[in-house]
């Protein structure tokens, strides 16, 4: 216990400090610093034996003091420590540090600190009760600890639909229970861990820092990859962390970068300066006044999306609302030059229970006009196949030279094709998390939320 009294020492030279007498202040709070960075350092560690596919995760923060803090809380790249609670867990029991230092990797890992337009408070509950769920589901002794009677009813009573527990179906289950003020305090109380006083969200005036988010997104991507390499090693030791990461890398998967999977090399006409070779150019002009010796090319491989698919449900259950603000999101991403080349084909299929129009785009101006004077038609059932027997008739007739992806706006509840295709697949769905549908392995599943609408960068 010489770390704790070596908090206690130097707390109490730091507060009674004199001019004059005593140490250093400065000297105190270096002290104090070191010894939260080694109790964290130590939780990191024994983490990381039974669980070496966090490392990454693990080892992502620096340590830094704060008096405000309580009793820890991290922005994603710094572990912020009250010295004095922190030695105060690490005196009760060492298990509760390596519980909160986990606590807020998991926050971090499922990016609950980019999440804007929440209810704060229950969302920081929800947060809570979804990270603290799947670190008492975890069999490792590191992290094991005696649950309360409440902890255990409420996770009965989440756990009745049978489904993994995330922050934001917790959230939805939580607004629609109306809790009062009484049961919320008690939640709140044995579900709190760490200040969520650095996440983003919580200030208004703060945006979500997107290289934050993009690193935990990296971050989470490698865990699965690792976790999924640890399996066997693992077996039922860690809990539903491996089904919740892959429902949250999966839900989380920005569109833009979806579309970008479907680029491929094509020579485009403009200037490629990693060609063009200045010596000759101007020694030319030193040589012979007006003429150099070597011309830029006017031309230039690239890789930027060529084609694509959209396919939009145009079943009863989606509105013609949903689907102008999800053409308006691709209008936006197709306008930026960087991302697509000038003369594109695009095919905008509208489908139910069957095809009932296929609309040609070659550029942005097209689209925009095909969203001016859009019109739905359908309003029957929803079966994905016949716009996927449909693509595959054109790709028959050479109506694509590389197909690369198909796009499917829909609310997900369909008949799916057994068979997965020869291209990239995406379901894409507006605002909404169909909880009960089971999309296929081979598609992904990705969410274009109101802020990603307005321009926000979501992780």
């Amino acid at each position: 216990m010489e770390i704790l009294n070596g908090i206690e020492t130097t707390e109490n030279n730091k507060n009674n400090f004199l001019p004059g007498q005593g140490s250093n202040p400065q000297e105190a709070a270096q002290r104090l610093q070191d010894i939260g960075s080694s109790i964290l350092r130590a939780a990191r560690d024994e983490l990381y034996l039974g669980m070496r596919f966090l490392d990454v995760a693990l080892s992502s923060f620096i340590y830094q003091m704060d008096g405000s803090v309580s009793p820890f809380g991290t922005d994603g790249a710094v572990m912020y420590f009250h010295p004095a609670q922190l030695g105060g867990l690490y005196k009760e029991n060492r298990i509760l540090v390596n519980r909160g230092y986990l606590h807020m990797v998991f926050h971090c890992i499922f990016r609950h600190f980019g999440k804007p337009g929440t209810e704060k408070r229950l969302w920081n509950l929800s947060c809570d009760i979804a990270v603290e769920h799947m670190i008492d589901g975890i069999y490792h002794r590191s992290v094991r600890y005696s649950r309360s009677l409440l902890r255990r009813e409420t996770y009965r009573l989440l756990e009745k639909e049978k489904k993994t527990l995330n922050a934001e179906r917790i959230y939805k289950i939580l607004k629609e229970e109306f809790l009062k003020e009484k049961e919320l305090a008690q939640l709140e109380k044995e579900f709190y861990v760490d200040d969520h006083k650095y996440w983003a969200n919580q200030q208004p005036d703060r945006k979500p820092n997107p290289l934050m988010s993009k690193k935990w997104g990296d971050i989470s991507e490698g865990t699965e990859t690792d976790l999924e390499t640890f399996s066997r090693e693992a077996g039922a030791q860690d809990g539903d962390f491996l089904d919740q990461l892959k429902i949250e890398n999966r839900e989380r998967y920005d569109y833009r970068e979806f579309l970008r999977k479907f680029a491929v090399f094509r020579e485009e006409l403009t200037v490629d300066p990693d060609s063009f070779d200045y010596n000759f150019y101007t020694y030319g002009l030193s040589l012979y006044g007006n003429m150099p010796l070597i011309e830029p090319l006017e031309t230039r491989e690239v890789k930027k999306v060529s084609e694509f698919v959209i396919v939009i449900d145009t079943s009863m259950s989606c509105s013609g609302e949903l689907v102008q603000r999800f053409l308006e999101e691709t209008y936006g991403i197709l306008s930026d030059s960087g991302n697509f080349f000038q003369k594109v084909n695009i095919h905008i299929i509208q489908c139910d229970e069957k095809v009932h129009s296929d609309v040609k785009i070659t550029g942005a101006e097209e689209l925009q006009e095909y969203m001016n004077s859009l019109e739905l038609y359908g309003d029957g059932g929803t079966d994905f196949r016949p716009a996927f027997a449909y693509v595959e008739e054109l790709m028959e007739k050479r109506e694509f030279e590389n197909l690369k992806g198909l796009v499917y706006f829909t609310d997900g509840y369909g008949i799916f094709p057994a068979k997965m295709p020869p291209y990239r697949t995406a379901f894409v769905f507006m605002e909404q998390e169909p909880e009960d549908v089971d999309i296929p392995a081979w598609a992904m599943k990705l969410v274009i939320t109101e802020e990603e609408l307005q321009g926000e960068e979501i992780p």
